[in-house]
């Protein structure tokens, strides 16, 4: 047998061997050199058995050794960063990463728990609440989750139903060519604005649940209260200011929190990172890897410009006083600044509101809400568009919402779905809180 035909005889082998098992073979290009009549398995990124554990830092020889581990591994996704003794930080942990991990807890005896073991349950549970994309909008509901295209068809539905009072609005196109779609509820051009963003981190998939919930409130609510917001302010609302990054969600990654900008050979920018307002200053990344990556320069992406220009064209011609970012997790209400202790000019009366906003909660479903500015709340952090929004825009009232779960959820951004109508409801009481607290103060003269 001549040489080239015993080298071809092993090749052969294995292919034909592999075709008999229904494995696909496909070339560099992603074209199928040999097809054995088998469906190939999804581009879906999953997380059997991965767990999340929380940690209390206790000394600061376990603060240091996190922040080289956050660093140095890909295979632990921190919820935040280690900075502080007493705090407790929530990090989902690999499974091939599970025994390293607990035997570094044990050697630096840090106190912890075990929140999930099989994260993946959780994301199959939650798949399974989603609604077809080709649903009828008649059928949008606050029981499910719902894909963007379904998300932009029902807000397309309402404003067919409701002319007089709904516009929809187009802030322009994201960095794969989606439209960033809005509605405007106006029963009077002269009454002051309140601006909803939503969806900024694809993975949060409560925010803009929270936002259509909202808008639908005001367009069929009885209570008289909510009917007066709806006639005497006018409601500029964003449901997914990230609609690649929500699609991307649905379809390949539950947990991505950027949008899909490609830098090399990894995607995204972390878009509350990316605004011109002391950018990439603090808790943000230069590093395209990592999860909180501010972006190459301020204001860099598509996304972000798009924000910016609508804000900067509508905040005085359509008097914008209040400026609200839908987000989760942890149950906050947090106000300007992110990147400093230093405080706001109306430090006072944001933090009145927000404590007023979250007994309101208190009051309605038992949940324990914190108010605070951000830097003190949660942990600091740089180039957010709320800070941009107080600070350059000049929009007095501006907070960021940290919705359901608790600090130490076993969901982190999860949530199921039975928790949408009552999480929206919370949040729309809080806002409802805070509008009518800073208008007894005169912010909407």
């Amino acid at each position: 047998m001549l040489k080239w035909q015993v080298v071809a005889q092993l090749l052969v082998i294995p292919i034909l061997t592999m075709a008999a098992s229904g494995i696909k073979l496909e070339s560099g290009d992603g074209k199928c050199l040999l097809d054995a009549g088998t469906v190939p398995p999804a581009d879906l990124a999953r997380y059997d058995h991965y767990r999340i554990y929380n940690v209390q830092f206790d000394n600061q020889e376990q603060i240091e050794l996190f922040q080289k581990l956050e660093e140095q591994s890909d295979s632990l996704t921190f919820i935040g960063h280690a900075r502080e003794i007493g705090q407790k930080l929530s990090i989902l942990v690999a499974a091939h990463r599970v025994a390293d991990f607990a035997d570094l807890l044990k050697t630096y005896k840090l106190k912890y728990r075990v929140l999930t073991y099989n994260f993946q349950e959780k994301i199959d549970r939650n798949m399974r609440e989603v609604l077809p994309e080709s649903i009828d909008a008649t059928k949008y509901d606050w029981q499910h989750f719902f894909h963007l295209k379904t998300i932009y068809g029902w807000m397309d539905a309402m404003a067919k139903q409701h002319p007089n009072l709904l516009t929809v609005l187009d802030m322009g196109n994201s960095t794969q060519g989606h439209t960033i779609k809005g509605l405007k509820l106006s029963s009077n051009p002269e009454n002051k604005a309140i601006f909803i963003e939503s969806g900024i981190h694809a993975r949060e998939w409560i925010a803009p649940a929270t936002a259509t919930y909202i808008i639908n409130e005001l367009l069929t609510s009885q209570d008289a209260g909510v009917q007066g917001l709806a006639k005497n302010y006018n409601w500029i609302i964003f449901p997914c200011v990230n609609p690649d990054g929500y699609k991307y969600t649905f379809e390949h990654d539950r947990m991505w929190r950027k949008n899909r900008q490609l830098f090399g050979t990894c995607r995204g920018v972390d878009l509350n990172r990316n605004y011109p307002d002391h950018w990439n200053s603090t808790g943000s990344s230069s590093d395209p890897t990592r999860y909180d990556f501010a972006g190459p320069s301020a204001g860099s992406e598509q996304e972000t410009q798009c924000l910016l220009q609508f804000i900067r064209s509508n905040v005085q011609k359509e008097q914008i006083k209040t400026y609200i970012a839908l987000h989760s997790y942890s149950q906050m209400l947090m106000f300007p600044y992110g990147y400093t202790k230093e405080r706001v000019s109306n430090y006072d009366d944001l933090q009145e509101f927000g404590k007023k906003a979250a007994a309101a909660i208190k009051a309605e479903s038992g949940r324990d809400y914190v108010s605070g500015s951000l830097y003190e709340t949660i942990y600091p952090s740089s180039g957010g568009s709320m800070d941009w929004a107080h600070a350059e825009a000049g929009i007095p009232i501006a907070y960021t919402f940290e919705l359901r779960g608790p600090p130490d959820s076993q969901d982190l951004f999860i949530l199921p779905a039975v928790e949408i109508q009552p999480t929206a409801s919370e949040a729309f009481t809080a806002i409802r809180t805070i509008v009518e607290a800073a208008a007894e103060k005169g912010y909407y003269n």
